[in-house]
């Protein structure tokens, strides 16, 4: 290795002595085949000879300093580099046959034999810079010589495609130090035995814990980009059996933004473990109803909000106002999006729902066509610890934004809403469920459509438990749940709003539109899964807590789909509940009885419980639900 290192202080001039080295045989070998003299060769053609190499020369170093290919680094190039070499040696032979007509110099005569002596110098150069790529870049160098081996990982790579060649080519160039490669797992059974970048492909997914063990594999690259979400669903589930760590590769359009494939490579998100299938959208409806008009997002900084004004965007709205209280995630946004769409017009407003005069104000300079309601408060602990606030914020805020929309005749208004709004256990839910009435209950008074859109818990949004875990993981655990047995359903963010654009194009006024959420996931599998696919062992290397349910908390949310009265749409995964029976009159006394409590001082838990059991008949205490 140090000989190679002092060798690289004089690689220029190496390359320059080896090119001239090539020229000059070159031109033999085209004499000799024309003159088939192997030894000899009369003095005519020595001299000519003689002249011909050293214009050739001349001419090819000016040539190939101009093109910079001394500057290149050999370890690095590849095709395009060596066909670059052909047509210079190409440019060169015509420069040289210019040369010999122009100036009469006292040079071999025959053409032929300068554009064959140019090809034989074109496969020489790149055959040798071949030869030195191969002993840089393989084991003679980087494996045999001063390699520790001891801080190797040993990798396996999952998919042998394209990806799996470029993360191959950077690990061999860059990396060997730090990874063994010691195969490449691929399902299609043809190619077994085969090599890719001369790693062989070893087996199939099946394969996958017998070769982990056997050569005690540390990491799995999962390198397979088009894949749909089942087959990696099940390809994740086995590698959980081993304790390698997994990396994985996201989505094409990830990878375009980055070309480099080594540096897509991710940590496994929930997202790939729970193997849901992309959403199909209609966009047309979508964009009829966004195109060209002012849109409003009240809780524009959240989770939801924020995804709901990336998404809409593209819809190129004439306007987009994002409202939200707390101005640093709403900052984030509005440069994120105004970086990305310069030539949409992005208002950022700071206010409250709570506000009935500057909402009017706003609504009144703004006049929105659509506005989608996201803001509100979603922690369930907290809000148990803080109730009223939960109900200024929930329910009267989203009672003053819908009255906004009624004076200032907005098309149609969608709130966010959430499964923890069916049978009620606590008070973030209750609200919610309340916010679903007078959504129903002022539809029928109003010229605006008044609809609503429930799902469960989506993955890392603000509170979410994922993040939770991966940050638990990270710092050596332990990796809290608070009970063994609660489950819950789970949507990503851009899923879920785009079922929300879609379900807002279905709606004409009062409908709850409910979200196919597919199937209740467990949370202590989901901490074992994370544990795992992270390379370590669930209650050795990272301790998994029951830290107990927490305030308000159920044991399994209500299936979505179990709802009575659930009638389809044309979309697979938005169905519409039936609508409840209740009046503005209805509505307006249950805000009354809610006011009273805001108006005490002493309103504590228990009667602000008690009386959600009065404007709530489905809402009933943890206990009674969980004991079940």
């Amino acid at each position: 290795m140090e000989k190679i290192k002092k060798l690289s202080k004089y690689r220029s001039f190496i390359l320059i002595i080896l090119d001239i080295l090539c020229i000059a045989f070159a031109y033999y070998l085209g004499v000799v085949l024309i003159t088939d003299s192997v030894f000899k060769l009369e003095m005519y053609y020595v001299r000519r000879l003689t002249q011909t190499i050293i214009v050739s020369v001349i001419v090819y170093q000016i040539v190939f300093h101009l093109a910079g290919r001394y500057k290149a680094i050999i370890r690095y190039e590849d095709g395009k580099d060596y066909f670059i070499y052909f047509i210079l040696c190409m440019i060169s032979s015509v420069i040289i046959a210019i040369v010999r007509k122009v100036f009469h110099i006292f040079m071999l005569e025959r053409i032929k034999l300068i554009i064959l002596a140019g090809i034989f110098i074109s496969l020489m150069m790149i055959a040798y810079r071949l030869i030195i790529r191969y002993i840089l870049v393989n084991d003679i160098v980087n494996r045999g010589i001063n390699v520790n081996k001891t801080n190797q990982k040993n990798l396996l790579i999952i998919g042998a495609g394209n990806a799996a060649h470029e993360i191959i080519k950077t690990v061999h160039t860059k990396m060997t130090e730090n990874y063994n490669i010691v195969g490449i797992i691929d399902d299609n059974q043809k190619r077994l035995n085969y090599t890719v970048s001369g790693v062989k492909i070893i087996g199939n997914r099946n394969d996958i814990v017998k070769i982990c063990k056997e050569k005690n594999v540390d990491l799995i690259f999962f390198s397979i980009a088009n894949i749909d979400s089942q087959n990696k669903k099940q390809i994740l589930n086995i590698c959980q059996a081993t304790n390698a760590k997994v990396r994985i590769l996201p989505g094409m359009k990830e990878i375009i933004r980055n070309k480099k494939m080594f540096d897509n490579l991710r940590d496994v998100e929930i997202e790939d473990i729970l193997g849901r299938d992309p959403v199909k959208l209609d966009n047309e409806n979508i964009e009829s109803l966004i195109k060209e008009k002012v849109i409003l997002v009240t809780g524009a900084g959240g989770s939801i909000g924020s995804e709901l004004c990336r998404q809409i965007i593209k819809y190129k709205p004439q306007k987009l106002v994002m409202l939200d209280i707390y101005e640093n995630n709403l900052y984030d946004i509005e440069q994120e999006l105004k970086y990305k769409f310069t030539r949409i017009e992005i208002d950022a407003v700071i206010a409250s729902v709570r506000d009935k005069k500057r909402l009017r104000q706003i609504f009144e300079k703004y006049r929105p066509y659509l506005v989608f309601h996201a803001a509100a408060h979603k922690h369930v602990p907290l809000m148990e610890n803080s109730p009223l606030e939960a109900i200024k914020n929930n329910i009267f805020g989203t009672y003053n934004v819908t009255n906004a929309c009624d004076e200032f005749e907005v098309k149609r208004f969608i709130l966010i809403s959430t499964d923890k709004a069916v049978n009620p256990t606590n008070i973030m839910g209750a609200t919610k469920r309340m916010c679903e009435m007078i959504v129903q209950a002022k539809n029928k008074v109003s010229k605006t459509e008044f609809a609503a859109v429930r799902f469960g818990n989506v993955l890392g949004s603000n509170g979410s438990v994922v993040p939770l875990f991966k940050k638990q993981i990270t710092e050596g655990g332990p990796v809290t749940v608070t009970h063994k047995d609660i489950t819950r359903f789970f949507m990503t963010i851009p899923e879920a709003v785009e079922l929300v654009l879609q379900a807002m194009t279905y709606a004409n006024g009062g409908e709850i539109f409910v979200l196919d959420m597919g199937e209740p996931v467990k949370i202590y599998d989901l901490a074992v899964s994370l544990i795992k696919l992270s390379g370590y062992i669930p209650n050795e290397d990272i301790e998994i807590k029951i830290s107990g349910l927490r305030p308000g908390e159920k044991l399994y949310e209500e299936l979505l789909m179990g709802e009575e009265g659930l009638e389809k749409t044309a979309h697979n995964k938005i169905f519409v509940a039936e609508p409840l029976n209740i009046t503005m009159q209805d509505v307006q006394k249950k805000l009354n009885l809610l006011n009273e409590l805001l108006e005490k001082d002493d309103s504590d838990n228990k009667e602000i419980k008690e009386t959600f059991k009065q404007i709530i008949p489905t809402f009933k205490e943890p206990e009674e639900v969980n004991k079940k």
